[in-house]
Formats: C-alpha cells, sequence, structure tokens
C-alpha cells in the first residue's frame, strides 16, 4: 500500500517526480537552520549567559547537552510518531513549539530554569530533524536528485553552524545574550507560513498503534546512560552512576526486545540487518562523539583565552562551515565516481588529522593554523555526513522513512550529548586541576575552579598582579584540556574512519534514471 503523497503502487519512482519538490525543500532546510543556529549560538552566549546567571560548571555542561539528551531520548518516538500521523503535521507542530520555548530559554533567569528550558527545546526539536530527511526521502523520488538535495539539506545545517556564531555575535554586542535565542522567531514564523502552503504530507499507510511503553522506554534508555556516562567521567565512580547505566541498559534491551514481538514496532530493528545502514549510522555517532566537545568549548577558547569579541569568534568558525557546504553539495557526485566507503572513510580521516593538529594548540596560537584545521574539519565533515545520510535513507523503503531517518539523528545527537560528556569533562577536569595562585581570595579561587568564565570574572576583581596570575592559571590549564580533548578525538574519528572502510564496503549509492554519474 502507498499514501496519497507517494508514487503509485508499480510506477517507476524516477517517472513520477513531484512538481514544486525544489520549493519543497527550500521550506525544509529553514527546520535545518532552526536547529543549527540554536545548536552554535549557546556555545557563543556561554561566558555572557556564565556570567548573568553563575552556573557551576557541572550546571554548565547540563546546560549545553541536556538539549541533546531529550532530543537523542525522543528522536526514535518522534520519528515513528511522524509516520503515523503526518510528517508535515509533525512538523509544523514542532517548529511552533520550538519558537515558544526559544522565548523561554531568552528570559531564563537561574541556572535550573535555562537547564529545564533547554530540555523544552529538545522535546520540540526532536519533531523536526526527522521529519525534514523524512520527507525528502518522499518528495525526491530519483536518487540522483535525492543525493543533491541531502546535500543541500547538510549544507544548510553547516550554514546554520556559520550564520549562528555571526549574528549571534552581533546580538551579543548589542543585547543580552538572551537575544541568541530570540533569532528563532522569524525563521520558525516563515517556515510555518510557507511550509502550510507548500509542504506535501506523507506518512506510513498503515502504521499501527504509537506503543507507549516503548516510547518511555527508549527515552528511558539514552538518558539513563548519557547521564552515568556524563556524571562518572566529570566526578569518577559513584554507586548511583552505576545504577544509572545499569537501569539504562536494561531499559533499551527491554525496548529491542519488545520491537522484535510487536506486529507494528516504534523501530524496526530490521533495518540494522543491512550492513550499510549500520555502518553509516555507526560512523555518525562516533564521528559526532569525536568532534562535540571540542567544538563547545572553542568559543569560549577564542572568547576567553585569545580575547576575540562575539562577532570575531564567530567569524573565525565560519572556515568550518565552508568547507562543510562545499563539499556537502558535491559528495554525492564523488561517492559515485570513486566509492561510498573512499569518501566516508577520506571524510573521516580529514577530521581526524585536523583533530591532532589542535593537539599544538597553545593560547597564542595564530589563526591560519587554527583557520585552516578547521576548514579540513568541515570538508571531512560534509562529505562523510552527507553520504551516509544517503546511504541511511536508501536503505529503507519510504514508508519507514521517518524511522530510518531518527535513528539517524539520534545517533547524531547521541553522539553529541555523549562527547560533550567525555571530551567535555576531560576539558572540566583538567582545568579545576590548577594551581591558584598565591594570595588569591579562597571565594575567588573557588569561581575561578568552577568555570574558565568565573574565573574571568573573579580575576577582573583582583588587584592587577594577583588577577593576572590567576587568569593566566586558568587560560593555560583550559588549553591543555582542550588538547587533550583534540587528541582524544583525533583517535576516535581516525579508528572510525578504518572502522568505515570496512563496514561500508561494496555500499554504492543508487543511480538515477539517467545512468551512472560522476564521470
Amino acid at each position: 500500500m502507498t499514501s496519497p503523497v507517494d508514487t503509485p503502487a508499480g510506477a517507476p519512482a524516477a517517472e513520477t517526480p513531484r512538481p514544486g519538490r525544489w520549493l519543497a525543500l527550500a521550506v525544509l532546510v529553514l527546520a535545518v537552520l532552526l536547529v543549527a543556529v540554536d545548536a552554535t549560538v549557546l556555545g557563543l552566549a556561554t561566558p555572557f549567559l556564565s556570567e548573568d546567571l553563575r552556573p557551576s560548571g557541572t550546571q554548565l555542561l547540563w546546560i549545553g547537552d541536556v538539549y541533546s539528551f531529550v532530543i537523542a531520548g525522543l528522536l526514535v518516538s518522534m520519528g515513528s510518531l511522524g509516520d503515523r500521523i503526518g510528517r508535515k503535521k509533525l512538523l509544523l507542530c514542532g517548529a511552533v513549539a520550538f519558537g515558544a520555548v526559544s522565548v523561554l530559554n531568552a528570559y531564563a533567569t537561574s541556572p535550573e530554569m535555562m537547564i529545564a528550558a533547554r530540555a523544552l527545546l529538545g522535546v520540540a526539536g526532536a519533531t523536526l530533524m526527522p521529519s525534514t530527511l523524512a520527507l525528502i526521502r518522499n518528495l525526491f523520488h530519483d536518487p540522483k536528485e535525492r543525493s543533491l538535495a541531502i546535500g543541500i539539506w547538510g549544507a544548510m545545517a553547516s550554514a546554520g553552524a556559520a550564520v549562528g556564531p555571526v549574528v549571534g555575535g552581533v546580538l551579543l554586542q548589542n543585547f543580552w545574550w538572551g537575544s541568541v535565542f530570540l533569532i528563532n522567531l522569524p525563521v520558525m514564523a516563515v517556515l510555518v507560513l510557507v511550509g502550510i502552503k507548500l509542504l506535501p504530507e506523507s506518512r506510513d499507510p498503515a502504521p499501527g498503534p504509537w506503543d507507549m511503553p516503548s516510547v518511555l522506554l527508549s527515552m528511558v534508555g539514552i538518558v539513563a546512560i548519557v547521564y552515568a556516562i556524563k556524571e562518572a567521567a566529570a566526578y569518577g565512580f559513584r554507586w548511583h552512576f552505576l545504577l544509572a547505566g545499569v537501569l539504562g541498559v536494561l531499559a533499551l534491551a527491554w525496548f529491542v526486545r519488545r520491537q522484535l514481538k510487536l506486529p507494528k514496532p516504534l523501530l524496526d530493528m530490521r533495518l540494522f540487518h543491512h550492513r550499510g545502514f549500520s555502518g553509516a549510522v555507526l560512523a555518525d555517532l562516533l564521528t559526532v562523539l569525536g568532534l562535540s566537545g571540542l567544538v563547545f568549548f572553542l568559543s569560549q577558547f577564542l572568547q576567553l583565552v585569545q580575547g576575540r569579541n562575539p562577532l570575531e569568534a564567530g567569524l573565525a568558525e565560519l572556515p568550518a562551515a565552508v568547507g562543510a557546504v562545499t563539499a556537502g553539495l558535491l559528495a554525492g557526485k564523488a561517492a559515485r565516481r570513486w566509492s561510498v566507503r573512499s569518501v566516508v572513510a577520506g571524510g573521516l580521516g580529514a577530521i581526524g588529522v585536523a583533530l591532532a593538529v589542535l593537539v599544538l594548540l597553545h593560547a597564542d596560537t595564530a589563526y591560519p593554523v587554527l583557520g585552516a584545521a578547521l576548514l579540513l574539519v568541515g570538508v571531512g565533515a560534509g562529505f562523510s555526513f552527507t553520504v551516509t545520510a544517503d546511504v541511511i535513507l536508501s536503505s529503507v523503503p519510504k514508508e519507514q522513512a521517518g524511522s530510518a531517518s531518527a535513528v539517524s539523528e539520534t545517533a547524531y545527537e547521541l553522539g553529541a550529548a555523549l562527547g560533550i560528556a567525555l571530551l567535555g569533562s576531560i576539558v572540566t577536569g583538567v582545568y579545576r586541576g590548577f594551581d591558584t595562585p598565591a594570595g588569591v581570595p579562597a571565594k575567588a579561587a573557588a569561581d575561578a575552579h568552577d568555570s574558565l568564565g568565573g574565573a574571568v570574572e573573579a580575576a577582573a576583581e583582583l588587584p592587577g598582579g594577583t588577577g593576572g596570575a590567576l587568569l593566566s592559571s586558568a587560560q593555560d590549564a583550559f588549553v591543555e584540556g582542550l588538547r587533550i580533548a583534540a587528541g582524544a578525538g583525533a583517535l576516535v574519528l581516525l579508528g572510525t574512519a578504518v572502522a568505515a572502510w570496512f563496514l561500508l564496503r561494496g555500499q554504492e549509492l543508487e543511480e538515477g534514471a539517467g545512468g551512472p554519474t560522476g564521470h
């Protein structure tokens, strides 16, 4: 069976291109832009947020990663919900909620309120990403067109990563930190108003009921495991961290067992029997894990260590986005000309080399070195993420596009949460170990050890020599933590490149009706 918006049974997909599909794609990438901008501006706003709300180091990590925790826990459920009630409906409702909760983030008055607001934003964000990829799968039946559409989708995510810091930098120089969340509102408004007219509805014609126990099990399992890893990495072994980890493993095991027994599961576990699907998902998860912890602290390095203002910091991060946009648009053609595994493994290897270069980072590292490394990271990510997304979507029927997209996005968000938890905890752990210079009051020392933002503020209130010594010690410790995290990330990425080379052996992208491409 097919839904009214899918290709009629028996008709070749390539022969029935949907009118207006490129305009519809333009609307979909607005949702991607919305999420990407929100993710990047937070890092830029962190020093200002720290000064105003005064979160502890742990609270600051929670502000950074609770959004990813909640998204990771809900993506599979929301992807399945979109398959059932309609992906357009879920996307538009999620966009309205995302805009509304952005206001709550902007006007948060305490660290606890900010953490709660970020969690609610995660609930809304979980509706957006799987819906956009699933709608692309249903809009573009021709494989070559779909590869280009996915490349544009990925390029806009990268463009959002570039636009976010630049726009955020302008806002932070003229307004308070909450303004960086309010930029979501106009994008959301355009998405909803135009999407109502342009987007076709798409759903699984025979999805079965939405299984609430499965929803709860997936949420509890993922969040509990990530929480256990994050807290153990930051504070060492404690029995309640172990208990949370065991609870998470049991919940996910129960989830898998339940999916195998349900006639219409929330997530069809048979998708993982496809080696290309499993390899692409694993590559995404490990790649984001290796990158995200470093990226989260990069804006703080540029501002609080190298002394750049927010706009300069945003512009300094542009090479990564430029590389990702360019590579994303060329990735489909490159994978057809050479091979999927060559492009993915090569992209991951390039990121690993770039992170290895950052092991040499110092407070006074010249920008050309940093800019070149960021450009290489962007090119590698653009090639690998675009091709793995294409592999994942091509591996399933249109009716399961929501579930497959959700698995892809879950890997991405889970990798981001784990990366911030593990690599972020390395940075935080090394940072907290710096020696307090003589003459620093206990209160100032405690504030300085909590976060680098706290050290900057504490140093400003001390006499020149003492404050300068405190700030120098804190900055040196922060950079040392960043270097160690970069080394760990490089090892993860290089190992993932080797794994992708073997897991994606023989995997090819579909060819369009026009025959092979890339020559």
